[in-house]
């Protein structure tokens, strides 16, 4: 999507605003539209990830473009700073101490591969998110996650593991998409 530094810091500002309106109404701010130029208005799929003294504290998000892009932050934000299963609901005393990222994800693109060695040869550390998936089965790591996990194998496994699979897990049906992101602040730590 390639946005300029003035749009980055209008949907961060937007993805701030949905968690204060959260907090005041216990729910996702709706964006009036007509307040975001139309460079913005294209259906994204976004992910917005909360960080309190570098520890995560929220991350939600979505894997496929089925909202417009201002309302997919609005709701993204709401829900990673109250909805996230792994965390309580966040609290004011908090927001000063919360750092906001937001990553837009390119289309998802089905990787083809023979075995898991030549699935690990294929995967670019710190640019590749990947979607595994297997029957009922889903989990997703956005390219920041190399940052915690930068070898190829380790993320490999907790990736099964999200999902709920041994971290030795693998099958014929076992499938792997990659995307990208725009991700933003670029200090995502």
């Amino acid at each position: 999507m390639s946005l300029t530094s003035e749009q980055q810091q209008i949907l961060l500002t937007l993805a701030k605003a949905s968690i204060v309106h959260g907090l005041t109404y216990g729910k996702a701010l709706t964006p009036s539209l007509e307040d975001y130029p139309d460079s913005l208005l294209k259906p994204a799929a976004t992910f917005v990830t909360l960080n309190k003294q570098q520890q995560l504290r929220g991350c939600i998000g979505m894997l496929e473009p089925v909202r417009l892009l201002p309302i997919d932050i609005a709701e993204n934000a709401y829900a990673a700073a109250f909805k996230d299963p792994r965390f309580p609901p966040l609290q004011s005393s908090e927001l000063a101490l919360i750092d906001i990222h937001i990553a837009i994800l390119t289309a998802p693109e089905p990787m083809t591969f023979s075995s898991e060695s030549d699935l690990l040869a294929q995967l670019q550390p710190g640019i590749d998110g990947l979607i595994l998936s297997e029957g009922f089965r889903r989990s997703t790591f956005l390219p920041a996650v190399w940052q915690s996990l930068p070898k190829p194998q380790q993320f490999l496994n907790h990736l099964k593991q999200k999902a709920g699979l041994p971290a030795s897990y693998w099958s014929d049906t076992l499938t792997i998409a990659r995307y990208r992101t725009e991700s933003f602040p670029d200090d995502m730590t």
